[in-house]
């Protein structure tokens, strides 16, 4: 499986760390589902253990500030996934972390994804607080049970 974000927040790129904003629901979610606790190398560990890729859609792109609506999509490079997949065969789901990361796909890397399941997930950000963590564990426990 492989989780995609949109870009990195600039939290996350401070601490060099995915979801590295502690108020993030990601790092709680994966701690309640395959066990990611401890340090940052033990729970992208726990991670490879249960088959998940964590990647973003953008390699780059300019953003003021941290949300994704202020991403610039005219500056948007998006990473190469059809490389990505090429090397990585086995991925049989792609799940986004919010409808952004969706959206962005569907811009820029539109077909990669090819006959692989596509599942929209609720976004971790604490910006989406319109969804109570354990509504969201429920959407996600969902999309990562049949791993």
């Amino acid at each position: 499986m492989l989780v995609l974000g949109s870009l990195p927040s600039q939290r996350s790129i401070a601490e060099q760390q995915y979801y590295g904003h502690p108020q993030n629901a990601f790092w709680g979610i994966m701690a309640e589902l395959v066990g990611a606790t401890g340090s940052y190398a033990d729970r992208c560990a726990a991670l490879v253990d249960h088959r998940i890729a964590l990647w973003d859609v953008l390699a780059a792109s300019v953003r003021p500030g941290s949300m994704d609506a202020d991403i610039d999509l005219e500056s948007a490079q998006a990473n190469d996934f059809e490389a990505f997949f090429r090397s990585h065969a086995d991925i049989q789901r792609v799940c986004f972390n919010g409808r952004k990361a969706a959206q962005m796909f569907a811009r820029f890397a539109a077909g990669a994804a090819g006959s692989r399941e596509t599942v929209i997930l609720p976004s971790t950000s604490p910006a989406f607080a319109a969804m109570r963590f354990e509504e969201k564990l429920q959407r996600w426990r969902a999309a990562l049970q049949p791993l």
